[in-house]
């Protein structure tokens, strides 16, 4: 989809969007454009409201915003139009942008009409969204040039829709060589480079936790490296690090998963995540260096998985008793945390994963568990996700916890054994592999990433953290 600006409607016939912000049902004076009037008895802009109208073979929708509204909500309405009305969109859509509108409303609205082109019926005949015709061009009605913030608002929304994709395809679609090659790929579409560690790579360097994980499923395991180094003038640029579980489907190993298996193609969601920030920061050339890692592997059941009371070793040189081979995401990250900070260094480490049952059941669907040593990291991360609403609330790392990790056979064991805390002992064992990094982020996703709204009659992917962690690193 591209834009185009148009100084007014002249000759224009086609579908015409035009947010409005909350009046009342007692309004006597109508709700007026383009010379159609909408009684305040048939529309006042009530949120989450709209109506139609033809007139001077125009589709007319008025969009209801409510008296104010965050970033989230008028991404979401705008998605739901595009997504849901998508029969009236041809050649033709003009887009009114209130003159009060904000330029993170403006960036809301694009991103979310774009993102309703998304369609989950991978394996169904459909026909295209009239917004992906290569000549498309979205006419935008404003006093105010927003081009730029257009284009940005596009980029946001293509980096999310990569990540659906990712995210709600099948496990024997989406395989952990499958996204090896599309880091690659990307890579050398938005300019960064990327690093594979095949099975033997992994062996050879010293990954045997990411390695044990994998060693169940017959599909090879892939160690994602990825480094976006910017091209600016700036002396000494920042360097943020960041880490993603990749785990393609989990089975929960020998301790075999007894309810929820079916979703388990989202164990990958965290990594998905770090995928899609990297196109998304190289796309919008941050200024920002940005080192990713993403193992990713299968977790299955089969006669060389690894076994519950095995003990393991790490990259970090800590060995690991495994009490329950379901525990398996922060295995993976403890290699790509301990792989992280001995080769690239990074200033801000920030790890993401559907890590833990337990964080739901704190937060239920609303929010991602944070865990943090830094406190100024942890209000810019909170900020960053107020903004767009992709929101974050701390739990805390004390050493009260730490018990919950401790071993008698081994440094540290993978699981507390307990149900209770255990997004915290999760964080705790985590915290085990940052080798005292002194700002560093863990962030439990498991209740975010996938989920049930009005797009899908299934649960399926949000594509949480993509935007998140881009704002996150560009306002550092």
């Amino acid at each position: 989809m591209k834009t185009k600006n148009i100084e007014n409607l002249e000759g224009f016939t086609g579908a015409i969007l035009i947010p409005v912000f909350e009046t009342s049902p007692q309004n006597l004076v109508p709700i007026e454009f383009h010379g159609v009037a909408v009684s305040s008895k048939v529309f006042y802009g009530k949120k989450d409201t709209y109506y139609m109208a033809e007139k001077y073979d125009c589709v007319h929708i008025f969009i209801g915003l409510g008296k104010k509204i965050d970033y989230k909500s008028l991404k979401t309405i705008a998605r739901r139009i595009a997504s849901k009305e998508k029969e009236i969109f041809a050649k033709n859509v003009a887009l009114v942008l209130p003159e009060v509108f904000t330029l993170q409303q403006v960036e809301a609205t694009i991103s979310g009409l774009f993102l309703g082109t998304y369609n989950l019926g991978h394996f169904k005949k459909k026909v295209n969204h009239a917004f992906l015709d290569p000549k498309f061009e979205l006419a935008l009605i404003s006093k105010t040039d927003h081009s730029e913030v257009a284009k940005r608002a596009i980029k946001i929304a293509k980096a999310q829709i990569e990540i659906l994709y990712l995210v709600d395809l099948p496990p024997n679609n989406i395989t952990p060589v499958y996204l090896s090659k599309w880091a690659i790929e990307c890579g050398e579409s938005y300019g960064f480079s990327t690093r594979i560690l095949n099975g033997e790579a992994s062996r050879i360097e010293g990954l045997d936790a990411f390695i044990a994980v994998g060693k169940g499923s017959e599909k090879e395991p892939q160690f994602i490296i990825m480094d976006y180094i910017p091209d600016t003038d700036i002396p000494k640029i920042k360097h943020v690090g960041l880490v993603g579980k990749g785990i393609t489907f989990d089975t929960g190993g020998l301790n075999i998963k007894t309810s929820g298996m079916l979703h388990m193609k989202c164990d990958m969601a965290g990594g998905a995540a770090v995928l899609g920030a990297m196109q998304l920061v190289a796309d919008l050339q941050l200024p920002i260096r940005v080192t990713a890692i993403v193992p990713c592997c299968e977790n299955a059941v089969d006669s060389k998985s690894f076994l519950p009371s095995d003990v393991i070793k790490s990259y970090s040189g800590s060995t690991i008793e495994i009490i329950d081979t379901d525990a398996e995401g922060r295995l993976i990250l403890a290699d790509g945390l301990s792989f992280m900070i001995k080769n690239y260094k990074p200033e801000i480490l920030v790890d993401i994963a559907t890590l833990t049952g337990s964080s739901v059941g704190t937060f239920g669907y609303e929010c991602a568990a944070l865990f943090t040593n830094d406190e100024t990291l942890s209000q810019k991360l909170q900020h960053s996700g107020d903004e767009i609403g992709e929101r974050l609330w701390p739990l805390p790392l004390w050493d009260a916890y730490k018990s919950d990790i401790e071993s008698d056979i081994a440094d540290v064991k993978n699981y507390s054994g307990k149900p209770i805390a255990g997004a915290i002992s999760a964080a705790k064992f985590l915290e085990h592999f940052t080798e005292g990094h002194t700002s560093w982020a863990h962030l439990d996703i498991a209740g975010v990433a996938f989920g049930e709204d009005e797009f899908a009659k299934s649960k399926h992917a949000t594509a949480y953290g993509v935007h998140l962690l881009t704002h996150f690193i560009e306002n550092i």
